[in-house]
């Protein structure tokens, strides 16, 4: 051991090297391959092959990967053909993928080679791998399991379920299932849950030198990243950041306390997700160190995963404001009675919501004239659709963290001010509408047709009414529902549509009342 540096050993928790293949592994394949006859493997690919093509290709993707290759090297093309058809590619199981049950999934992963094949299984969804997990025989999963690092392996077991929980860590070495039961303690939406355990750290009292050496030793070691390491004191306390550029460029005597940056950007153990991923945009970030609340070193977020926060929190938010739950799992692969609860839950509160509108109507049953009533649904709906506009732009700030609560009368006073302008260029285009209309005689059919300018005046200042209404409660409506502890993306379109709906019939005959007593009411 160096002086000053830390070396890893098993007790680091760093595991031991993947076992040489045995238990059905014959070298050319993954998992049970050599059990599948080699007629039965065909038959498989082919079933693969024909559900692939069966969905297509409408990503843009492949463009970029089909590009020709450029230089003076050939490119040797010859016996290709002949080996994708011995073959089954990765390329094709991912398309084919959200149509396969679990034993064609299972199936695929064995005609793969079988670095393919673990390539995939590491790329898969945690809740993909704890299903192939649990269904592979006890005598494979270890071998699966050890593919994946600690932070990963701790995603899968939360979607295995508390009855498969022992199950899963049973497959694990000593120390990993130490880390691995570390980062369950953290919820899965914190940082604890998110960040890696392996990371490069180094004593400030190390040279240079030494440093170099200890981190081209541990990029032969399962750490997540070399390219910036640690500077920890005895108790783990972290005290600064060095880049492996930084020791290169030093005198190789230099300490490392002479070299470290010591401002480093780093999140708490307990923060939320969202709030990661804006740091790591802030400040333009590849890995932020994460420390507990006494300033004690605990991992590593890196950028790979917040990518998938980012995907996932945006995948989420979407379906709220779409005006349902948030799905658990791709849409593909929800069942048809999930999705249904999912739904249908929301679509029963808008309904009821709507049932107001039915009342709103019966108020102002003597006014609702034909002609009056036939422009009802050009009203409402102006003022939904500003809303939803409204909602779009208020809960996607707050998302990015442009706007917080404090800002809410800020929001208000330009919305209602933004709100009065867009009423006034859609109630002067209605009105327009009705006035051409009229002097054509189209309402001379109608009961009072022949006052249309009144009526044209009076869809005019509704939908000024109207659209200024549904702007700031789209706008106000998250704030509230953040005031309360509700996540302000549910304030959805269908939802703020649902409001406006009622409050426009209000709006919309209150005005008439005003505008047309007398003459038609």
């Amino acid at each position: 051991m160096q002086g000053g540096l830390e070396m890893s050993s098993p007790e680091d928790g760093v595991p031991e090297p993947v076992e040489a293949p045995k238990d059905g592994f014959d070298g050319t394949g993954t998992g049970e391959i050599s059990m599948l006859p080699p007629a039965e493997a065909r038959e498989v690919m082919e079933e693969i092959r024909a559900v692939a093509e069966s969905r297509g290709d409408d990503s843009q993707v492949h463009d970029l990967l089909d590009i020709p290759p450029t230089g003076p090297i050939p490119v040797a093309t010859e016996g290709k053909e002949t080996a994708d058809d011995d073959q089954l590619g990765m390329d094709e199981l991912r398309d084919a993928w959200p149509l396969l049950d679990l034993e064609e999934r299972g199936d695929g992963l064995r005609v793969l080679p079988r670095e393919d094949a673990e390539e995939f299984f590491i790329q898969l969804a945690p809740r993909d791998q704890a299903d192939l997990l649990l269904y592979f025989r006890p005598g494979q999963r270890r071998q699966w399991m050890r593919l994946l690092e600690p932070d990963d392996v701790a995603d899968v077991i939360q979607q295995g379920g508390e009855a498969n929980r022992q199950t899963l860590l049973a497959l694990l070495d000593d120390p990993t299932r130490k880390e691995v039961l570390a980062l369950l303690a953290y919820a899965e939406d914190e940082a604890g849950g998110l960040m890696s355990t392996r990371y490069a750290r180094l004593r400030p009292e190390a040279s240079a030198d030494e440093a170099i050496l200890y981190l081209r030793r541990q990029a032969r070691a399962k750490v997540e990243t070399i390219y910036v390491a640690y500077v920890l004191d005895p108790a783990q306390r972290l005290l600064g950041v060095c880049s492996f550029r930084d020791l290169f460029a030093a005198d190789p005597k230099t300490k490392v306390s002479e070299i470290m940056e010591t401002d480093v950007v780093r999140v708490t153990d307990e923060m939320d997700q969202e709030s990661v991923s804006r740091v790591f945009a802030e400040h333009d970030l590849n890995v932020v160190p994460v420390v507990d609340k006494d300033g004690k070193m605990k991992g590593i977020v890196t950028v790979d995963d917040i990518v998938d926060v980012v995907q996932e929190e945006a995948t989420e938010d979407a379906q709220k404001f779409g005006g349902l739950e948030a799905l658990d799992m791709p849409y593909l692969q929800s069942t048809r009675r999930e999705m249904i609860k999912k739904r249908a839950r929301w679509l029963a509160i808008l309904l009821i919501g709507e049932m107001f509108t039915a009342t709103a109507l019966g108020f102002f049953e003597d006014s609702l004239i034909p002609i009056l009533a036939l422009f009802l649904p050009l009203i409402i709906s102006s003022g939904g659709n500003s809303g939803s506009q409204a909602s779009t732009l208020v809960i996607r700030a707050m998302a990015l963290g442009e706007v917080r609560a404090a800002d809410a009368l800020l929001v208000f006073r330009r919305e209602i001010l933004i709100g009065v302008v867009l009423g006034v260029i859609l109630g002067g285009i209605a009105s327009i509408r009705v006035l051409v209309w009229g002097s054509f005689g189209a309402y001379h059919h109608l009961v009072g047709g022949q006052h249309y300018a009144l009526v044209g005046i009076t869809v005019a200042c509704a939908v000024v009414g109207c659209v200024m209404w549904g702007t700031l409660m789209g706008a106000m409506l998250p704030f509230a529902l953040r005031r309360f502890g509700a996540d302000p993306a549910s304030a959805s379109a269908p939802l703020v549509a649902t409001l406006v709906d009622v409050s426009g019939i209000i709006i919309y005959f209150t005005i008439a009342k005003l505008i047309l007593s007398g003459t038609l009411l």
